[in-house]
């Protein structure tokens, strides 16, 4: 095993689960499959529990189930064994012929007597684990005989390892700081003398008990880091709920006892990522592997991969029908020492000196494969990649030795010739004119300069931007902008503004999942009645509460301010 870290951490994590999958089928949730993609490798999964059938499965209630043949049954589960999760674990269970039972769940047992509401007194005094041993005896019933075996455990596979020292965490994926608004929410269920002004006063008690549960959640799995770490931490946060976590892991009782015996020290920085949408949204990341997540598409089911088109490598043709026939590559190359190598030097390196690295690494690899390279000096060029990649093309051996390597390649490509990527100058430039221009001009200047960009669909070129783009542009200018004094003309401004995009929306043949999103559910309820709204547009906010016709009253509607980003949390 590895130095202490967050690679070692998970994949230690996975050698635990490994240990108890021979022979058995194997169901995972989504987050948990994400950490094994990075840690491990679902290969190194498939080589533990042997066989000739693959015998990984999702969890899910119509998840298929196990005949006689498949007696012994792992679930490996990100969240509380609580609710749906344990109906999901019953009906599987209860359709299949299993014998042996192991539920492996990333949340601690500290945090599930939490969530069956033990005061921290009376969770001190117990013995054992009381909420798996009852857990497991369910198992048995749901088996039909009490004589079968059932274990339940807890292992911390929280984390996706990107790289040794980088990890995501796909589990608290949905997690998101508070907004102001939120404030509003939280009042409803305190009394009037115990309302909440702002964000600054938000504290653990106000939160709603969901939250809370995967606050405590988030912080069993922190807990369970520094431990592997061997150190004590010490907090520091920026933000309102990034606080409140830092106070809970301070006061999470199995951390008070790690502490005592810890011989380290950390020091651990909570920020919410709500204080800097500027760079989530801004494109001044000169940075390759951002381009590639910016612009491939995402990797189904998961939040920090992307699927990259291999059909290069074999005879057919890359035509579109074609694509779904080959399974997609990816950027996850846990198992393959020189692509890992690879990987975590593009995520350090600059653009021009990460595509310089793609070709080396290429160049190497077809020279110990006796391929017919042709070197080449100057800019490395997509078509030049591609030639290099192509030198392995209906070569098996070469492909298979080399396959991580030909997936970063082929991704590195594909991220370079997509149209996106020439769209990524344009954005910058206009984001540095941006910069210039709130210097020196007031905000309404700056509204007034995006508003020409704003162009419904029979309008539109290649290089205009998408309904999509114009928020992510939006976001970045009143983020950049900060606090600015309201007067006539920005109001004017805002008001130009707001209908050209609710035009832009109304005018789209088809809104993008996240538009959907955004539009679909209102967090507020909108003043202006359907009153004077088309029949199209009206078809077009069907299922909306009927005094909310958004995206469309925002115009004239008062109680609706902007940035837009503040509506579709």
């Amino acid at each position: 095993m590895s130095a202490p870290g967050v690679l070692s951490f998970t994949q230690q994590g996975w050698e635990q689960v490994l240990a108890k999958v021979k022979r058995a089928l194997v169901y995972l949730d989504a987050a948990c499959a994400e950490s094994l993609h990075w840690g491990c490798g679902a290969s190194r999964l498939l080589e533990a529990v042997g066989g000739p059938a693959c015998h990984l499965r999702e969890f899910e209630p119509a998840a298929v189930g196990g005949g006689a043949e498949q007696p012994k049954a792992v679930f490996v589960l990100s969240c509380l064994l609580k609710g749906r999760t344990v109906e999901t674990l019953r009906e599987i269970v209860g359709r299949s012929r299993f014998q042996y039972c192991v539920v492996v769940t990333a949340v601690s047992h500290a945090a599930h007597l939490t969530a069956n509401h033990v005061p921290a007194a009376a969770a001190a005094e117990l013995e054992g684990q009381p909420v798996f041993e009852q857990l497991e005896e369910k198992l048995c019933e749901w088996m039909g005989n009490m004589n079968y075996t059932a274990e339940v455990l807890h292992v911390p596979l929280w984390l996706a390892p990107v790289a040794p020292h980088l990890a995501l965490t796909p589990a608290f994926a949905s997690l998101f700081p508070l907004l102001p608004r939120d404030v509003h929410l939280l009042n409803r269920a305190r009394p009037d003398k115990r309302r909440l002004g702002s964000l600054s006063e938000v504290d653990a008690a106000a939160l709603p008990r969901e939250l809370l549960l995967q606050i405590r959640c988030l912080v069993s799995g922190l807990s369970s880091l520094c431990e592997h770490l061997g150190v004590r931490e010490e907090c520091f946060a920026v933000g309102s709920l990034s606080r409140i976590i830092a106070a809970d892991l301070a006061s999470y009782a199995p951390a008070k006892n790690r502490r005592k015996t810890a011989a380290g020290r950390a020091s651990v920085v909570f920020v919410d990522r709500t204080l800097d949408l500027t760079g989530a949204a801004g494109h001044h990341g000169d940075n390759l592997v951002e381009k590639i997540i910016s612009v491939l598409p995402q990797l189904p089911g998961h939040t920090n991969d992307v699927m990259v088109n291999m059909v290069e490598l074999t005879a057919l043709q890359n035509e579109e029908k074609n694509q779904s026939m080959i399974a997609p590559g990816c950027l996850a190359q846990s198992s393959d020492t020189a692509a890992k190598a690879l990987w975590e030097a593009l995520l350090s390196t600059k653009h021009k000196e990460a595509v310089m690295e793609v070709r080396r690494h290429l160049v190497e690899a077809a020279s110990r494969e006796n391929l017919p390279i042709k070197m080449s000096m100057g800019r490395v060029t997509p078509g030049q990649l591609m030639s290099y990649i192509q030198l392995f093309k209906n070569n098996l051996k070469a492909i298979v030795n080399h396959c991580g390597l030909l997936q970063l390649g082929l991704a590195t490509v594909q991220t370079l010739k997509h149209p996106q990527t020439a769209k990524w100058d344009n954005f910058l430039a206009f984001e540095r004119l941006l910069l210039q221009s709130i210097g020196e001009s007031t905000m309404s200047v700056v509204l007034n300069q995006l508003l020409p960009m704003i162009k419904p669909l029979n309008q539109r070129t290649k290089d205009d931007y998408s309904p999509e783009e114009l928020l992510i542009l939006l976001i970045y200018v009143y983020s950049v902008s900060g606090e600015f004094t309201v007067d006539k003309d920005l109001g004017e401004a805002d008001e130009k503004v707001k209908e050209a995009l609710a035009r832009v929306f109304c005018e789209e043949s088809e809104l993008s999942p996240l538009l959907q999103k955004i539009t679909a559910s209102p967090p507020v309820s909108c003043c202006a009645s359907l009153k004077g709204v088309s029949g199209s547009l009206r078809q077009r906010l069907r299922g909306w509460p009927p005094k909310c016709p958004m995206p469309m009253c925002w115009p004239s509607c008062p109680r609706l301010t902007f940035p837009v980003f503040a509506y579709g949390k």
